[in-house]
């Protein structure tokens, strides 16, 4: 039995869960993004405490890595990689659309395309079938009507996430097209990090960035006189 933490603050709602293989036990979520950081590492201890265990049981944690908000992925993978450091435990990192497309695979009939808003008229997408394999890789893009124009014309899509929506305004009623905003927390890691933690993928502590897929960049402050 594997026991592994499972962590996902990458967007606005932050979440753990403690599974047993691919069980979730339980999960506790926070809706405050700017509490983040403070409520994580005492939602962790609760998780284990009222599951009946303690963190040098674990035998991985598991986390969002990217794409998502710049200070919500160094927020989990930090507290991931803590954890891992302290207790020697491995890390397990998940592509946060991957996730999302977990979340929605049972109601998709053919492809998902999680999409989370990157501000402006930019989104971080990807595209998954059923089965969670990758028809086409983790991307920023600039939604326009024909994205995805080729995929669409032969498959239908079910479109989810943040960013959808802006999909959806500029290309109205499209043929094959679905959207839908499908909720997502950190209990649909559990059979990914599960899977992952059987095959041994783990991730090299030392090394292991969050994956913003953009570069972050920053406004320089005005100086004043």
């Amino acid at each position: 039995m594997a026991l592994i933490l499972n962590i996902d603050s990458s967007q606005e709602k932050a979440s753990v869960c403690l599974a047993e293989n691919a069980r979730s036990l339980l999960c506790l979520e926070n809706e405050r993004q700017s509490d983040h950081a403070g409520w994580i590492h005492q939602a962790i201890a609760t998780l284990v405490k009222e599951c009946g265990y303690t963190l040098a049981q674990l035998d991985a944690v598991a986390v969002t890595a990217g794409p998502g908000s710049y200070t919500g992925l160094r927020v989990g993978l930090a507290t991931a990689k803590g954890i891992c450091y302290a207790l020697q435990k491995p890390l397990i990192t998940v592509n946060t659309l991957l996730m999302m497309a977990a979340a929605a695979k049972d109601q998709a009939e053919e492809y998902i395309c999680p999409m989370i808003d990157a501000r402006r008229m930019e989104v971080f997408s990807a595209v998954y079938d059923k089965n969670l394999r990758e028809i086409a890789a983790p991307e920023a893009l600039v939604v326009h009507p024909a994205v995805y124009q080729m995929i669409l014309a032969a498959h239908k899509v079910l479109f989810t996430g943040s960013g959808c929506k802006k999909l959806q305004q500029i290309s109205g009623d499209t043929p094959n097209a679905r959207y839908e905003d499908i909720p997502f927390n950190a209990a649909q890691l559990t059979e990914l990090s599960y899977s992952r933690f059987q095959q041994q993928e783990f991730t090299d502590l030392a090394y292991t960035e969050p994956f913003y897929i953009k570069d972050f960049h920053t406004t320089e402050r005005r100086k004043t006189q």
